[in-house]
């Protein structure tokens, strides 16, 4: 299977090619040079690999939740060259693609990315060979706020966890087993888990594909977003 996947909703910039079981990824931490760069690297894997673009099977990408500029962009770069090669697209949850970079024995992760105004991002997965899958809701809610059921016990990954002076860790406690508060989300990690939803068929039309913002009002005004500030330190 040949297919090209981006990952660009943190500041982590990231794209990968998946040709017949060879993964060649560019990334880089990159604020606000994802439009720049993404493409380019996206044509530059593609000559590396020996193929067109023509001969990919489908396109991949991290859907959110993150950065609501970088969740847009990576729909509309991943639409704009399905429509073109008419090719499906395989939408993945960026928490999902994040818990990915847990230890390989960790059977628990909790996901966590910072999103800003005093939230973050989150959702717990259990590992079922090799990969993780949703335990819980995927969420937007204070550091704080963040709980696991009695008796489980995770290995935290994201920068949520470096979010609030590491309020989630002073939360949790014990019930982390380890903490990698640098680790972000990967194109190669979209691929890996964009695969076999592929060789299920699972694979959407573009015009299909919904981002993950999780919060309900994604675009607040300079004025709203200092009110919630002030509101949050009351």
């Amino acid at each position: 299977m040949k297919l090209l996947a981006f990952e660009l909703s943190t500041e982590a910039c990231s794209v990968a090619v998946h040709v017949d079981g060879q993964v060649r990824e560019r990334f880089e931490i990159a604020p606000r040079r994802h439009a720049e760069l993404a493409l380019p690297w996206a044509e530059e894997l593609l000559a590396e690999a020996g193929i067109a673009r023509s001969q990919l099977d489908a396109i991949a990408l991290g859907r959110g939740p993150g950065a609501f500029t970088g969740v847009r962009l990576a729909i509309a770069l991943a639409q704009g060259v399905a429509l073109a090669l008419d090719r499906p697209l395989i939408p993945v949850s960026t928490l999902q693609a994040l818990a990915m970079r847990a230890p390989a024995e960790a059977g628990q992760v909790l996901a966590a990315i910072d999103a800003r105004m005093g939230e973050v991002y989150v959702a717990r997965y259990q590992r079922v060979d090799g990969l993780p899958w949703l335990q819980d809701a995927e969420r937007v809610c204070p550091p704080q706020a963040v709980v696991l059921p009695e008796g489980i016990r995770c290995a935290g990954v994201g920068t949520g966890f470096g979010a609030a002076e590491g309020a989630i860790v002073a939360q949790l406690g014990t019930a982390l087993i380890s903490v990698d508060a640098t680790a972000l989300p990967r194109a190669s990690d979209v691929l890996a888990l964009a695969l076999p939803l592929l060789a299920r068929g699972e694979a959407i039309a573009p015009e299909r594909v919904e981002p993950a913002y999780l919060r309900d009002n994604v675009a607040l005004t300079l004025v709203e977003q200092q009110a919630l500030r002030a509101s949050k330190q009351r």
